[in-house]
């Protein structure tokens, strides 16, 4: 069934003037000036046939919004393809004869305009929100497994690895929070196929930019923080980056956060003033143990994936949970996925599937036992020398490499391993990243080899010697190496020659792009073969 959508320019005008966004509306006329008014009632009932931020896209009937760095020669052949509206913070009389919808601020009004164009589907799906500095997609992709199961396959996923609208057919994503019309025309899509509930990740800067405007959660998750993404083009201080994480706090019902973390005596002020009610989650034995907690994770053996969780949430005759001081039975579980900080991440998922209702003894919660995330800290053998390991991960800021080299060295620290790692940094933004992925590992690896990221427009050679000069480690091999599959295939074969001189592990860690075949350069996605199929074909895979 094709989805018609019953928003009309009138029907736009009158949302946007609820919402005190509308400056005033501009009629065409045929003198070329326009006729402007503030009443929705004076304008077209045409209905709107498409919602775009695209010029490209425009068709008959369609509305446009225009936002960020719109620039007005895009409309030149607006008029010829049918675009019946536009939302601007400026006139383009000058540009179009369609009816101008000027607002005070483009992005929140076309949140609420593409919310309103596909038919409010966020109404008809239980919505869960998953945001934080790292661990937000692990924890995506484990909550999705328990309620996919838990509905008869009726869950839909929005991840930055991979967009999932009907339960089973994934599809990889641009962005970690889709744009607002692409947010509710996936959010459609999951509802037309039959969805009941909806996983995504939130980033920062969807509430920076307003995507997720006005959009409210049945609950929520605030897994952690740390200073990320911090540049002239994302968020200008740490700050501002906690701030816009905050925001997920007063737009949801139920927020499930770690017993311990960062400003979280300000987390839970948000919490008490927007009256929400609040769940915890923690994990025992990781680098960073956590006080007790509504669902509790105990680790017996570090690096070891197997755990016990204690579940304190009583289940109550409407499904839902409430507190209680009767602890059931711990559970033990294993996760097909390495790492400490993964068993805080299935914590996380637990926390949030029973706060959606998901009583404790469903079957549905050991889903997340079979999950593998695409890219997140996936192990290859060399089948030409065992003592030599690879993994390949999204790891990109000082957190999330500490994490993952805590892992490697409770697992392999007693064999005294040799560890490489291969890492870049993206251009032109988070340039907080590059000290951070220095810092975390000069100390801790014995090798590091710097190379190609997703450079954008910013030279990779700048980005590369910058980070190379935060190296202050005398004992620390460090080399530059241009070209991503070469310097794996460096890694490598230096693993083996010392593997074989001294039959100690080699581990080497490829970071950054996980499974990504592509390389962001000015703006283009330009081809590559990928960590983990240079890898596969080095080890013989």
């Amino acid at each position: 069934m094709v989805f018609v959508s019953g928003l009309t320019v009138r029907g736009a005008a009158r949302i946007l003037l609820d919402a005190g966004l509308l400056r005033e509306a501009i009629m065409p006329a045929r003198d070329g000036a326009g006729d402007w008014t503030s009443d929705p009632g004076r304008l077209p009932d045409t209905r709107l046939t498409d919602a775009t931020y695209d010029t490209r896209r425009i068709t008959p009937g369609a509305l446009l919004f225009c936002k960020g760095n719109f620039r007005p020669e895009y409309l030149k052949d607006a008029d010829q393809k049918g675009l019946a509206a536009y939302v601007s913070q400026t006139d383009h009389t000058d540009r179009t004869h369609a009816t101008g919808l000027i607002v005070t601020d483009a992005r929140k009004a076309m949140a609420i305009l593409s919310s309103a164009y596909w038919g409010r589907p966020q109404d008809k799906l239980t919505l869960i929100g998953i945001t934080g500095t790292k661990g937000k997609t692990t924890t995506a992709y484990f909550t999705h497994a328990i309620l996919n199961q838990a509905t008869g396959g009726r869950c839909a996923l929005l991840s930055s690895v991979d967009n999932c609208t009907d339960g089973r057919t994934r599809v990889e994503s641009q962005l970690t929070t889709p744009d607002s019309p692409d947010l509710y025309r996936l959010m459609r899509q999951a509802v037309d196929n039959g969805m009941t509930h909806l996983v995504m990740e939130v980033s920062s800067q969807a509430y920076k930019v307003d995507r997720v405007h006005a959009l409210h959660f049945d609950v929520a998750a605030f897994l952690n923080i740390s200073p990320d993404h911090i540049s002239p083009i994302e968020h200008p201080t740490y700050e501002d980056y906690l701030w816009c994480k905050r925001q997920i706090i007063r737009n949801t019902d139920t927020l499930v956060h770690p017993t311990a973390m960062d400003h979280l005596p300000l987390i839970l002020e948000d919490a008490r003033r927007n009256h929400v009610t609040t769940v915890t989650f923690a994990a025992h034995g990781t680098a960073t143990p956590m006080p007790p907690a509504d669902i509790d994770a105990t680790i017996p053996r570090p690096g070891s994936p197997r755990y016990t969780l204690a579940d304190n949430l009583p289940d109550t005759t409407d499904g839902t949970t409430a507190r209680t001081d009767t602890a059931r039975e711990p559970r033990t579980r294993e996760l097909g996925i390495p790492g400490d900080f993964n068993i805080l991440n299935a914590a996380a998922a637990t926390a949030i599937a029973r706060a959606t209702g998901i009583p404790a003894n469903d079957p549905s919660l050991d889903a997340l036992q079979d999950v593998h995330v695409p890219g997140r800290m996936e192990r290859f053998t060399d089948t030409t020398n065992p003592h030599v390991t690879a993994y390949v991960d999204y790891a990109h800021n000082q957190a999330s490499v500490t994490a993952i080299l805590d892992f490697v060295w409770e697992r392999y620290g007693a064999q005294n391993p040799r560890i490489t790692l291969v890492t870049g940094s993206a251009g032109n933004k988070a340039y907080d990243r590059r000290e951070g992925i220095v810092k975390a590992a000069q100390n801790r690896v014995a090798r590091l080899i710097l190379t190609d990221e997703d450079t954008d427009t910013e030279p990779m050679e700048h980005i590369l010697k910058q980070m190379d000069s935060y190296v202050t480690n005398p004992d620390l091999e460090h080399t530059i190496i241009p070209g991503r599959a070469t310097a794996i295939e460096t890694a490598i074969e230096e693993a083996r020659a010392d593997a074989g001189r001294t039959g100690r592990p080699n581990i080497i860690l490829a970071i950054g792009k996980g499974r990504e075949k592509w390389i962001k350069h000015c703006n283009k996605h330009v081809e590559y073969e990928g960590d983990i199929d240079v890898i596969r074909r080095m080890f013989g895979l």
